[in-house]
């Protein structure tokens, strides 16, 4: 029995492009008062753009969420601010001159925009830079988002021990040094690595190695967390870090699936694929983690699931299903092996946003250049038969541009980050560390004066729970923890003799940590015992 034929006006779209040709004048795309600036776009088009927007600002508070709960108590809510604070700091940033430095196009230098879009000037109505289906004002929009939840990525690096306003200042000069070109590179119409032919969907350099490679250069300029404070550290609320993951997923699929700019076939695929990466890789780094610990991981699944996510972000857009099987599988074993990077490098990376982030975004583009597939490409209606796939297309050149712009992102994205933080690090007043004081009563307390779990905090003020009205009782006998008062006498904790580095200082819940320093200490055992 043959198909029904569907082929009245309202069902057929025949054509490869815009429903109707653009013949509106620059910058603008016409006059409004005289010309209906809508005609050159699909309403339906737009409109799911504008839920894809909102979608993935949803992911902000995601990650506000996500490490809030992976941090301590004491400092819960400042990781919640961190985020939320950002946010704001990208739109004034971004509607200042970030989005012209990202994608204007009469910039021809290849490396990052000019002014010509300052304020928002000459954005209205003519075809975005990134696809002729939607406006230039709403695609400026959509890439808003995107910018800020790159930096909340990034504020994940200040965990328990960085001030807010430096990291505020740090963001906004990040995001103008770092994210612009980054993304100028990946999507800008004269950008080299989109002009090379790059396949980078959603973001694998800008979004995901900008976000980890900064994390972590940051993490390293801030310096690590004092050890003798991270006794029996664990995540303070393994829920919180479930509902700041699925506020994440929810997120990325208009992250993910909007990033084919139309409500049509790419954008299912785009989110067929990423929901396949993040369900293998999630169970994938939960058994890995079953083999440490014998015990099922509310974090590992957490964790594998926003690694398969980020992995997905370059690579959904281009890639077959089956290869976002594998991707999802090798992620899993690579970002959960890349935990222990930290460890050896010595950086105190508390989110795990090199490994998550980083990592995943590299190993996403990488796939991009063996299983990237044309007729994947072409579903959008736009990139019809214009993009050639990876090595299972026979585009042999095309894994090496894309290891050449993994490495280029990279390099620029952690060197630049490192020289912004060192720098702001030695401007008067921005110093970028909490004081050792501060560290141990917590980031809350210190940087807000608010508390996430306030009415649950007995013994926030000691005094507040004792008759005594002395005023000159001193800070460390305000404390009804006996390590805590010691610590803040400059003692060590009762029962440990040194602040040796034999605490764990990773994430609780990160048994890859855990098990690196049971090695440790077995291999200094196994020396002194030589010794002696």
């Amino acid at each position: 029995m043959p198909p029904p034929d569907f082929t009245w006006a309202g069902a057929s779209y025949p054509w490869i492009g815009a429903p109707t040709l653009f013949n509106g004048t620059y910058p603008e795309g016409g006059n409004s008062k005289t010309t209906n600036l809508n005609q050159w776009f699909s309403s339906g088009d737009q409109a799911y753009i504008i839920v894809a927007s909102a979608m993935v600002l949803v992911m902000i508070p995601g990650l506000g969420f996500l490490y809030s709960g992976l941090a301590r108590r004491k400092s819960a809510l400042s990781m919640i601010f961190a985020c939320m604070a950002s946010f704001s700091v990208i739109t004034f940033q971004w509607y200042f001159w970030g989005y012209s430095l990202a994608f204007s196009s009469a910039a021809t230098n290849g490396f990052i925009g000019d002014l010509r879009h300052f304020g928002l000037m000459g954005v209205l109505a003519a075809p975005s830079p990134g696809s002729p289906l939607i406006p230039e004002l709403l695609y400026s929009f959509y890439q808003l988002q995107f910018c800020a939840t790159t930096a909340a990525i990034v504020m994940g690096a200040i965990a328990e021990r960085g001030r807010l306003i430096p990291s505020l200042v740090f963001i906004f000069v990040w995001a103008t040094l770092v994210y612009c070109p980054l993304a100028y590179w990946a999507w800008g119409a004269n950008g080299w690595g989109f002009s090379w032919g790059v396949m980078d969907y959603a973001g694998g350099g800008p979004v995901e190695i900008g976000s980890g490679l900064s994390a972590l250069a940051y993490s390293w300029i801030l310096g690590r967390r004092q050890e003798k404070m991270m006794l029996n550290f664990r995540p303070h609320n393994v829920s919180m870090i479930v509902l700041g993951t699925v506020f994440l997923w929810f997120g990325w699929l208009g992250f993910n699936g909007g990033s084919a700019f139309g409500a049509n076939l790419r954008a299912v695929m785009a989110c067929w694929n990423s929901n396949l990466t993040a369900m293998f890789a999630a169970m994938t780094w939960t058994i890995l983690d079953w083999r440490l610990a014998k015990k099922w991981s509310m974090v590992g699944w957490c964790s594998g699931a926003i690694a398969g996510l980020v992995a997905a972000t370059p690579a959904s857009g281009y890639i077959t299903p089956w290869a976002s099987v594998a991707l999802g599988i090798t992620t899993g074993i690579l970002a959960n092996f890349g935990t222990k990077v930290k460890y050896w490098i010595q950086i105190d990376d508390a989110m795990d946003v090199f490994a998550e982030h980083g990592l995943a975004g590299m190993i996403g583009l990488f796939f991009n250049g063996i299983f990237g597939a044309s007729y994947i490409i072409g579903l959008d209606g736009v990139n019809t038969g214009s993009i050639p796939g990876g090595w299972i297309e026979h585009n042999w050149i095309q894994l090496g541009q894309q290891v050449a712009y993994i490495v280029a992102c990279t390099v620029y994205a952690f060197v630049v980050s490192a020289l912004i933080a060192f720098i702001i690090n030695k401007i008067p007043g921005l110093h970028l560390r909490a004081s050792d004081e501060a560290e141990l009563l917590g980031m809350d307390d210190d940087q807000l004066g608010e508390f996430a779990y306030d009415y649950v905090e007995v013994r926030r003020d000691y005094l507040a729970w004792t008759t005594s009205n002395n005023p000159d009782m001193p800070q460390s006998e305000r404390h009804g923890i006996e390590e805590m008062s010691a610590m803040l006498e400059g003692k060590s904790p009762p029962g440990e003799s040194s602040t040796s580095g034999d605490s764990h200082t990773g994430v609780g819940g990160d048994r890859h940590g855990i098990e690196a320093e049971k090695v440790e200490k077995e291999k200094r055992g196994e020396r002194h015992s030589e010794k002696e």
